[in-house]
């Protein structure tokens, strides 16, 4: 989940290049010092001070760079016994707060990647799942996956504003149940932070391909920290979550030698080159959201009653796109019919051709009361503080004032409840690390549905869930929906499925929709 930074994400037209290997003892090719890791106390999994580990993780190498490292690690893990108590049950588990620190090959300190895990009490480790999930932006931490929909406390999302009060309340719909969960923040979001001053290895951190390969390492390094890697894994990405899930998946496959049972990718982003720029699909992708924006206006909305707006867009609507507006019947129709589907006026939609932006369409939906839709979720509208302007000057009324409650009510349970206390920032949503995100050299765009073909083909057991919210414009579900209906038949319905539901990007701040999806992550599990 990102704010206004995800424009910055949809005019990406660079795909990173450059990968860094994820182990230092890979035996391949590599450009510069790959990242290995170790947990952050200078212990191997087995606690034993001073031994090498793999990957570069030699004490000799580790020491003579302490002093300066030292200075800006990140404190010892925090490990206390919780409880929750909820309807017809009480979990009691151990939660603990820490990093990881990721080390190049030459045993040079790089960085310390900040966690928070939940392990219930008395499970057995060998059957009992594992479940590790990020956020996107680039640059954002994982409290909204935490906080909002899968870890043992919540924050009531919906109608919340800045001054909210940042109370957690005990998570009846916690994931908690059927497996354990690992929350990871890339360095640069969170408590994660650098501790080289070579800007050389930070830009390497801060690419699509690099930032994969350090979140797989940190995930190995974490089961074998907990005796874990014979546990069922799982993985759970949002947003850019879409780019970097699918990465991670095949990094741990094919560098990292740890198998994943299922992928599951919430509001997810999964190619950028069709849905940028001066392609087609982008308005093909957009227009069933659009239209449900519309008719929630007149009560509530499912996917099944859009099947007549998903027909149209995939059928005349995009016969009519490609014809263009050299053919004037064409274009006049299209844009009648895309005023009638989405409300917005009808002079309007011919000056446009019937080819609305999500800017635009933010601004026109309800344009006569000065409001202007979310982003992420559109079914929310909040004044626009510059009607009269002749550019766009608005925020979004569905993330934005998230923003204050969430990150005190992440660093109030990190510090307090788990006793974790590092010094410096929390980044609950980075804009420097988005700023410095390197998409890549080249023609092509960023995109992951390579390596999701890649891993589904190599492992016929791996399983993918999609989760969309029906009014989201970051992350429209129909751009998923036509690249799943693109995979080979051996990713078919038994081992793909996409799930929409009503609300936003982050549709788990409806009680109903979250509560659904929960179900759909628990089958897949079982």
């Amino acid at each position: 989940m990102a704010n206004s930074l995800a424009t910055r994400l949809a005019a990406a037209l660079l795909v990173a290049c450059l990968a860094t290997a994820a182990r230092a003892d890979d035996d391949v090719p590599q450009p510069s010092p790959s990242p290995s890791a170790q947990a952050p106390s200078g212990q191997n999994p087995s606690g034993q001070k001073g031994r090498a580990g793999r990957g570069g993780e030699a004490g000799a190498g580790t020491a003579a760079n302490a002093p300066a490292a030292e200075q800006h690690r990140l404190p010892p893990d925090s490990t206390t016994k919780q409880s929750v108590a909820l309807p017809s049950r009480t979990l009691n588990f151990s939660a603990t707060a820490g990093s990881i620190r990721v080390f190049d090959d030459k045993g040079e300190p790089l960085a310390d990647i900040a966690y928070t895990s939940y392990q219930l009490d008395g499970a057995e480790k060998a059957n009992r799942p594992v479940t590790f999930l990020f956020n996107g932006g680039p640059g954002s931490a994982s409290a909204w996956l935490q906080f909002g929909n899968v870890g043992p406390w919540r924050l009531p999302f919906d109608g919340a504003v800045s001054s909210a009060a940042p109370e957690l309340q005990a998570n009846a719909d916690t994931w908690l149940d059927f497996t354990d969960l690992v929350f990871i923040d890339p360095v640069g979001t969170g408590y994660s932070r650098f501790v080289t001053t070579s800007e050389e290895a930070r830009k390497r951190f801060f690419t699509v391909d690099g930032d994969a390969n350090s979140v797989a390492l940190v995930i190995r390094r974490w089961l074998e920290k907990y005796d874990r890697l014979t546990s069922p894994k799982y993985l759970v990405g949002e947003s850019y979550g879409g780019i970097r899930g699918p990465k991670v998946v095949r990094n741990l496959q094919m560098q990292q030698g740890v198998g994943v049972r299922g992928l599951v990718l919430i509001s997810p982003v999964l190619d950028f080159r069709e849905y940028t720029g001066s392609s087609l699909l982008q308005y093909v992708a957009s227009l069933p959201t659009m239209a449900a924006v519309a008719r929630q206006t007149k009560g509530p909305v499912t996917r099944e009653d859009l099947a007549d707006v998903e027909s149209y867009a995939r059928g005349d609507f995009l016969l009519d796109l490609v014809k263009g507006q050299a053919d004037t019947e064409a274009t006049t129709r299209l844009a009648d019919k895309v005023a009638s589907l989405t409300g917005i006026d009808q002079a309007v939609s011919r000056r446009l051709a019937g080819r609305f932006d999500i800017g635009e369409f933010r601004r026109e939906f309800d344009r006569k009361n000065g409001k202007v839709t979310g982003r992420y979720d559109a079914s929310i509208e909040g004044f626009d503080p510059y009607p009269d302007s002749s550019y766009f000057r608005f925020n979004d009324p569905s993330g934005d004032p998230l923003m204050a409650p969430l990150t005190s009510a992440a660093v109030d349970l990190t510090t307090r409840k788990l006793n974790w206390r590092p010094d410096g920032s929390y980044h609950l949503l980075s804009e420097s690390v988005n700023k410095a995100w390197e998409f890549g050299h080249g023609i092509n765009p960023a995109e992951s549905v390579t390596q999701l073909r890649q891993a589904l083909a190599l492992d016929p057991n791996l399983k993918l869930l999609v989760g969309h919210g029906l009014f989201d414009l970051a992350t429209p579900y129909f751009a998923s929906k036509i690249i799943l209906d693109q995979l080979p038949a051996f990713a078919g319905p038994s081992r793909t499925r996409l799930a929409v539901y009503p609300g936003g990007h982050m549709f788990y701040s409806r009680d109903g929709s979250r509560q659904a999806f929960r179900k759909e992550v628990e089958a897949l599990m079982k």
